[in-house]
């Protein structure tokens, strides 16, 4: 797993290093500033052997400290550079202070911001490197005027357009909900490459982090994490062993039990029940109404198929002790009998996964939380997430006005907490959180990307997915975690064209990738 911070985490990070005495501020600027450089040199290799026009924007606080010393770096490598300042010289940071007067010094000029502004576009003409270093992780209010006055220094029809560089986060992007703070508005500064130090910060992943941020480069800039609570994990490549297969009878890695809705809806089910056997389950039964048996029978062949028409014939199937766990929902329908067969199912207390139709039924059915258990697993997507749990939903859909803005983290973990089991929160930015408050991210983005997935019932492949780790005794987070890289990486690995079917079918190629088997 791999870190990825709010921005108080990193003031904490950071405060804890230089409380120890372990490094300066001071220091740990001057390696801020040093990194930036080295990401764009690294990025552009031109660029360090062709100096150009470079304009700096300081704003008052640390991330402007690091902005003069990349001022002074630039000048340092025969860039010309041109830097302004929001706000007074006379009130900016402590360390931010010594490198301004370390630029001025060295014969740099300051220009204020209202002159800059003034100069417009024209004044910008010639910049080949834009560096924004005006709030970072810092920003907790909407840019209002100042986004105007960013237009003017770069407006969109600008050629040739600068390279944007982002000193942590682009200006106006909340680091912590990867939200634009205040009304929504074409957005000045969308970064080029963004400079991060230390580990992402959770603005990255999340919402419009990704479109704004450009390319992401992690600086190490010498600090540790300590024992700072809460910190989210991104979702890493799985361990192979965990997916291998070793030695022993089918009912060693599990028996799953999928139901379907009836006739002419049994396609979604038949879709996750293959999803559960291509992960490796041992055997995967599809429960089916007995009005949709030869529609099902005449669609499948390794996997099994039982009659389940009511609650009844539900608890008599599940008497089976070696079915160990259940999916409900991708076409089940909505109705009373459907309730009634969720109900026993969360009765079993076996891993359930619950999604598509058991999570409307859920809605409807307030009485069912209570059922929930610390082996289910919820995999909603935002319209669902609503009806599920709408007043989060509504905290989250709010208008992000100050920062730290509420975020799919927040809510999700809110999620997590309410119903006692592991919530996953389905987009390119899932978010995947227990009740316990541990929460990882799996960003389908940056070099993670995955368009492709955007296609009818790719959330049932992924419920099949997770119900074939269950089935194979992993814990409902790890399951939920490793189903959602898998996920990606299937559509990744076909590509365009993908359509859900696909799925399962590119799995046994990522699987013997993963465990060293290709």
């Amino acid at each position: 797993m791999t870190e990825i911070l709010t921005s108080a985490q990193m003031r904490a990070i950071e405060g804890a290093v230089i409380d120890s005495g372990a490094v300066t501020g001071l220091a740990l600027m001057e390696r801020a500033g040093q990194s930036v450089l080295d990401a764009i040199f690294g990025q552009w290799p031109d660029m360090a052997r062709q100096p150009g026009l470079a304009l700096v924007l300081c704003g008052p606080g640390n991330n402007g400290g690091d902005g003069f010393v990349i001022a002074r770096l630039l000048a340092g490598q025969g860039w010309r550079v041109r830097v302004a300042l929001l706000g007074d010289p006379s009130r900016l940071s402590p360390d931010a202070q010594i490198n301004h007067d370390r630029w001025v010094q060295g014969g740099g000029v300051v220009q204020a911001w209202a002159e800059a502004v003034a100069q417009g576009k024209a004044g910008s003409r010639d910049v080949t490197l834009l560096i924004d270093a005006l709030f970072g992780t810092g920003l907790t209010r909407p840019l209002g005027v100042l986004h105007d006055d960013l237009s003017r220094l770069l407006a969109p029809d600008m050629a040739p357009r600068p390279k944007i560089i982002a000193v942590d986060v682009p200006s106006g992007l909340c680091a912590d909900s990867g939200r634009v703070l205040g009304p929504m508005a074409p957005f000045a500064l969308r970064a080029d490459l963004t400079v991060s130090f230390h580990r992402m910060k959770l603005g990255h992943v999340l919402a419009d982090g990704p479109e704004l941020c450009g390319k992401v480069v992690v600086a190490d800039i010498g600090l540790s994490s300590g024992q700072v609570p809460g910190i989210v994990q991104a979702v890493t490549r799985p361990e192979g062993a965990r997916l291998d297969k070793h030695m022993g009878h089918k009912f060693n890695h599990g028996h799953a039990l999928v139901l379907s809705g009836g006739a002419g809806r049994t396609g979604a089910a038949r879709l996750a029940a293959r999803g559960a056997l291509r992960m490796g389950a041992g055997l995967v039964t599809l429960g089916v109404p007995g009005a949709a048996l030869f529609e099902v029978a005449a669609q499948i062949t390794a996997l099994m198929l039982t009659r389940i028409d009511t609650a009844e014939s539900l608890a008599q199937v599940l008497q089976d002790t070696r079915i160990n766990a259940l999916c409900l929902g991708p076409g089940l329908g909505v109705e009373a009998e459907q309730t009634a067969l969720i109900e026993v199912a969360l009765d079993a207390r076996r891993p359930t996964v619950l999604d598509a139709d058991a999570l409307t039924c859920l809605a409807q059915t307030p009485e069912l939380f209570a059922k929930l258990h610390d082996t289910c697993v919820l995999t909603p997507h935002m319209g669902e997430f609503a009806r599920l749990f709408p007043d989060i939903a509504a905290k989250l859909s709010a208008p992000p006005l100050h920062g730290p803005a509420y975020s799919k983290v927040d809510a999700t973990r809110a999620a997590a907490a309410r119903v006692g089991c592991v919530v996953l929160l389905k987009g390119p930015d899932t978010v995947i959180a227990a009740p316990d408050g541990q929460c990882r991210i799996h960003a389908a983005a940056y070099d993670r990307a995955a368009p492709w997935l955007a296609t009818a019932g790719a959330g049932d492949a992924l419920a099949g997915f997770i119900i074939g780790l269950l089935a194979r005794g992993q814990t409902p987070l790890e399951a939920a975690c490793t189903a959602a890289w898998l996920h990606v990486d299937c559509a990744r690995a076909f590509g365009p064209g993908l359509i859900a079917e696909d799925l399962p079918e590119v799995l046994p190629r990522v699987l013997a990738q993963i465990t060293g088997q290709a």
